[in-house]
């Protein structure tokens, strides 16, 4: 049986790898092989280079093409280089075949991703959800899998793996995700309990691109402790507080960031976690607008949220890490008249796309919070008065 491990070991040296075609651009792959560095980083690896490879389509049998995987492979060779990761999903086959080019183990950004998360899943629910997403990234590669095992001689004893080797393995992979399933569902029906059980509280959630500062956010928000880290997925539970603001109270939600390629099985393993956002009142949208790609990581989180039907729910956009884009725009000769225009261009223009909607803040120095509280006492308290038009007290 083909077992689940982390795939990256601490401080291994890796090589990443996209792949420019009609549906990639150059720019876009290489803004995507930025945020692989940074993924590889999250789980420990360092990433010493980069290789791109322009073509129609990914080859069918080495995703790269021969000349590009010779190519990687005599980089690789004789560097102390133990881990090679595509940024594009790679079937069983193709894994087999660039291995056994390489010599060195080969994953993808599916796989990179569900490491990750294997490595912080903290609660039963996390760990759960993500055992099965491994298992379902598992079962369409188990053919590539052993064909890999058997080309090198490994398999059970000194046999190389057959036709009822796999089948078992499929069948076992199978059963397993069954289980998983049904202990899924038991969680679930729990977590809803828990939901139900918290009454005519208006419900906020936070959303947002992963490591755009949502925890810590919450954490001055709600002035509790929540893991806060400069690392992709710091958080993958959500957690809820009741907050109050002047004698309002509702619940606030930090929930797990969105990512561009994020796959599949992970975001279907994590449906009932994501359920806050499908049934939260209010949608906070956090956004780093120091990153360079602000603007698509926003496209990034509405497509997601459009995908959970939850697109059209009243939202704050609020715009995180102002002291990182005022360092990273201006320079110390700007005159401060021509950098408050650059700002209040910038506000004007987030003003009227959002209908008014948005706050620019510093959470780490705690710039403009009681904006942000103000702004979401004022949409809190909105809702309250809808939903209960004839109580002219809420929770006091």
């Amino acid at each position: 049986m083909i077992e689940k491990k982390q795939v990256v070991e601490k401080e291994e040296r890796a090589v990443i790898v996209g792949v420019i075609t009609k549906d990639q651009t150059e720019r876009q792959v290489n803004e995507f092989l930025d945020e692989l560095m940074f993924l590889a980083e999250t789980a420990g690896a360092q990433a010493v280079k980069r290789f791109t490879q322009r073509l129609a389509h990914p080859d069918r049998a080495t995703f790269v093409g021969k000349g590009k995987l010779e190519e990687i492979h005599q980089f690789v060779a004789g560097r102390n280089i133990s881990l090679v990761i595509f940024d594009d999903e790679l079937t069983g086959s193709q894994i087999a075949n660039i291995e056994k080019v390489l010599k060195v183990k080969v994953i993808d950004r599916s796989d990179l991703i569900l490491d990750i998360f294997a490595r912080r899943a903290r609660t039963a629910q996390a760990r759960v959800q993500v055992e099965l997403a491994q298992y379902q990234y598992i079962l369409p590669r188990l053919r590539g899998m052993w064909s890999h095992l058997e080309r090198q001689g490994g398999g059970i004893g000194s046999r190389g793996p057959g036709e009822t080797e796999i089948e078992t393995d499929r069948r076992i992979v199978k059963d397993k995700i069954a289980l998983l399933r049904k202990r899924l569902e038991d969680i679930d029906r729990q977590s809803l309990t828990q939901r139900q059980e918290r009454g005519e509280f208006i419900r906020v959630a936070l959303v947002g691109y992963t490591n755009v500062g949502k925890s810590t956010i919450m954490n001055l928000l709600s002035k509790s402790e929540v893991f806060a880290e400069n690392k992709l997925f710091a958080t993958l539970d959500t957690t809820t507080r009741k907050v109050v603001f002047d004698q309002t109270p509702f619940l606030l939600s930090d929930t797990v960031g969105f990512i561009r390629k994020l796959p599949h099985h992970l975001v279907e393993s994590f449906k009932s976690t994501l359920d806050e956002v499908r049934e939260s009142d209010i949608l906070i949208h956090v956004v780093d607008i120091s990153h360079p790609q602000y603007e698509e990581q926003i496209e990034v989180v509405n497509r997601t949220l459009q995908e959970l039907k939850a697109f059209e729910k009243p939202t704050i956009m609020i715009f995180n890490k102002m002291d990182l884009y005022e360092a990273n725009t201006f320079d110390q000769w700007l005159e401060p008249e021509v950098k408050q225009d650059i700002l209040n261009n910038l506000k004007q223009h987030w003003e009227t796309k959002t209908q008014g909607n948005c706050v620019f803040i510093s959470a780490l120095e705690k710039r403009n919070i009681e904006e942000l509280r103000k702004t979401i006492l004022d949409k809190v308290s909105q809702l309250y008065k809808e939903r209960f038009p004839y109580k002219t007290e809420f929770f006091y």
